[in-house]
């Protein structure tokens, strides 16, 4: 996934083919910004150097020196026990889902706003839909409602009445950094977000959660039918999870969310007694998957709309985010992670990405994810092996692995984390 807007015009040149030859052969070595972000109190941390995992407790992410620093470690350290008994009965993977846990605990904790940020790195401290949702389910199937919960109420906070989500949000705010593009793909995670936690919660509070994001609920759906609402049922073209603002096709990045998302929609619906706007979601999500089935799944699943390049997005077209798979849609999978495969065993976020030598830590992860919702249990478990061998000296998850297989760029990353932590638990049910 990309971050920053200066990564994005590299990717723009790399996406455009000709533009790509002088990236071929080059490995590029950006350096580990930090080991981790530590806690320095309820509501402030810090990022730990690059180098200098000693000054955090171990298995933790809280900073020695901090005020009250024994204080603040047992709190999270209670907070890490507080977690689902599942979290600790998972063998050689324990470590590897106390890694996760710790990353969003110290990314969501006194943030403001209740939310989880993407990172703590500058260009990273905002609050992405995507990633958010990510976090949310997460923190659910972990046994931490309050925070899972505390995550939707601040999307629902910031959404637009007219159900768009900014690409990403300044912390406490319904403010943008910056005039990057509005992103569709939100309408659609956050229902797929909301349904899934749902499924978390004993029945009253399933039922307080969903009559509390009712505006978030009708708004998406809402805003999905607007946007499909057109004569093959697909919408415009939308930045998706690269982060270009000049998409000019249709990514699976983009409708694959707006298929999950309408798949969960008619059951909240019905719920809150909307039964009209159920029934519409219901027969938008069988137009809107054949459309997808016929523009995307004909052509092998590409990245763009009758295309031909694969892409990480083929994940988020196969459980758990939406019930079953797809036809071809796994095959595609692997087809994808073959031609994603980077020099350190991780994966790009394309085929087409620039031949850089690195591997992104997310995509790994969400295809660890996909393989263990569709029962591909030894292909999950050998990216999850991966993602833990390639944490930082902290425990932390980067962004970025590169070609020698050294940890770089952003740590830790909640997006990473959540769908680590996602993949875990599809393995243990």
């Amino acid at each position: 996934m990309l971050r920053g807007a200066a990564a994005g015009l590299v990717v723009a040149g790399a996406a455009g083919g000709g533009a790509t030859w002088w990236w071929r052969g080059r490995h590029e070595q950006p350096p580990l910004y930090s080991e981790t972000v530590a806690l320095t109190s309820p509501t402030t941390r810090e990022l730990v150097p690059a180098g200098r995992p000693e000054l955090v407790f171990p298995g933790s992410r809280v900073l020695k020196s901090a005020a009250h620093a024994q204080q603040l470690n047992r709190q999270q350290q209670q907070w890490i026990s507080s977690s689902a008994a599942w979290t600790r009965d998972l063998g050689e993977y324990d470590g590897l889902a106390q890694s996760a846990l710790l990353d969003i605990h110290a990314l969501t904790t006194g943030v403001p706003g209740g939310a989880t940020v993407a990172g703590w790195t500058p260009l990273w401290r905002y609050v992405w839909p995507r990633d958010c949702s990510a976090s949310a389910v997460a923190l659910a199937v972990a046994g931490h409602p309050r925070e899972a919960i505390s995550t939707l109420t601040f999307l629902q906070r910031v959404q637009r009445a007219d159900g768009w989500f900014e690409a990403r949000y300044v912390p406490g705010t319904d403010q943008a950094p910056d005039d990057r593009v509005r992103q569709l793909d939100g309408s659609g995670w956050v229902l797929w977000a909301i349904a899934h936690v749902r499924r978390t919660l004993d029945s009253a509070s399933g039922v307080a959660l969903v009559q509390s994001m009712r505006r978030m609920i009708t708004r998406s759906v809402g805003r999905v039918l607007i946007s499909t609402n057109t004569s093959d049922f697909l919408p415009s073209p939308s930045p998706d999870y690269w982060e270009l603002d000049d998409e000019s096709a249709l990514t699976l990045g983009t409708v694959a969310p707006l298929v999950a998302g309408l798949e969960a929609a008619p059951g909240l619906l019905t719920e809150l007694g909307e039964h009209e706007l159920a029934a519409a979601a219901t027969g938008r999500r069988t137009e809107l998957t054949d459309a997808v089935e016929r523009e995307f799944g004909a052509y092998g699943w590409p990245r763009e709309k009758r295309g031909s390049e694969l892409d990480a997005a083929i994940a988020f077209a196969l459980p758990p985010y939406v019930a079953s798979a797809p036809a071809g849609a796994t095959d595609a999978l692997v087809k994808a992670a073959g031609q994603m495969i980077r020099p350190a065993g991780g994966l790009a976020p394309g085929a087409a990405w620039k031949d850089d030598g690195i591997s992104w830590t997310p995509e790994t992860a969400a295809f660890a994810l996909a393989s263990a919702a569709t029962g591909d249990r030894k292909a999950a478990e050998s990216r999850l092996r991966w993602l833990a061998e390639h944490r930082t000296s902290a425990g932390s998850f980067p962004e970025k692995v590169l070609a020698d297989g050294a940890p770089a760029a952003v740590a830790p990353l909640s997006w990473t984390a959540a769908l680590t932590l996602l993949a875990l638990h599809e393995l243990k049910s």
